[in-house]
């Protein structure tokens, strides 16, 4: 049996808490004056529920709410279903250049989103994406991380179940939706939570690519609460602690299987 120490204990706790304290001066300071804002106290002195009001009926969070959870829903689902897709035909396929094609998208893993904002914009322009929901979520819809995660938990699919399946009359399609999909649930589960909250928490290329209110997303829409020379500190918290609500749902929905995706993720060969 294993002995345990307060101690540890302890530690956990105290980091835990330091961790969750952001938070919860977040939504402290959501129900706080403007004049009450910059007091050292945690809970306000003269508690209100005006910057909800204000910010569900003088803004467009309503619409910015919208935008970020269909564009954060939509690219998930994207990634989901083209990224299990190239990664399980480059697991369970053998074709010529099948390595080098995996080490280039591996490589896509390395440039930094910085230097993508310009040939992304050049291609939007061009193409008529700017100020579209397309525009915002094109960049999105495959990514690299995506298809290893994938490649990765598909290895741990027997080839046998593979095979019975084909002798079985199903297509290559139906295989990969019926068989080899179910057995890799954890890692559905875990690129799931990472691409939305990716997308929900997106700002410099929504910012970049829309100039028109109605298509920000959160991110994008709250800060434009901060000034150039006041920044409305309540309504940024009052919106983000409406923000983190999807979130929270989400997580507290697959927790078990984002722990669990996470923790095989650097078992499988």
């Amino acid at each position: 049996m294993i002995k345990k120490n307060p101690l540890v204990y302890i530690i956990l706790g105290v980091g835990g808490l330091l961790m969750v304290f952001p938070f919860i001066w977040m939504v402290a300071t959501s129900f706080k004056q403007p004049w009450d804002v910059y007091s050292l106290a945690l809970i306000p002195s003269e508690p209100t529920l005006n910057n909800y009001q204000r910010l569900l009926e003088n803004s467009n969070f309503v619409r910015w709410f919208y935008n970020s959870f269909l564009v954060g829903g939509l690219v998930t689902l994207s990634v989901l279903f083209f990224d299990s897709l190239v990664g399980y035909t480059l697991c369970k396929f053998n074709f010529k250049f099948q390595n080098l094609i995996f080490i280039v998208i591996l490589s896509t893993m390395m440039i930094p989103t910085e230097m993508l904002v310009i040939p992304w914009y050049i291609m939007s322009k061009g193409l008529g994406w700017s100020d579209t929901y397309w525009g915002i979520m094109f960049p999105g819809i495959m990514t690299g991380f995506g298809t290893f995660l994938m490649r990765q938990f598909f290895q741990n699919v027997p080839d046998d179940l593979i095979d019975a399946g084909r002798i079985d009359g199903l297509n290559e399609f139906q295989i990969w939706w019926k068989i080899a999909l179910p057995l890799v649930k954890p890692a559905i589960s875990a690129l799931a939570i990472f691409t939305f909250l990716g997308n929900w928490n997106a700002f410099l290329w929504p910012l970049i690519v829309t100039s028109d209110h109605n298509l920000y997303t959160l991110p994008v829409g709250l800060a434009f609460f901060s000034g150039e020379f006041q920044t409305e500190w309540e309504m940024v918290m009052t919106g983000a602690s409406v923000a983190t609500i999807p979130v929270l749902i989400v997580f507290l929905i697959f927790q078990k299987q984002i722990v669990r995706g996470i923790a095989l993720t650097g078992l499988k060969g």
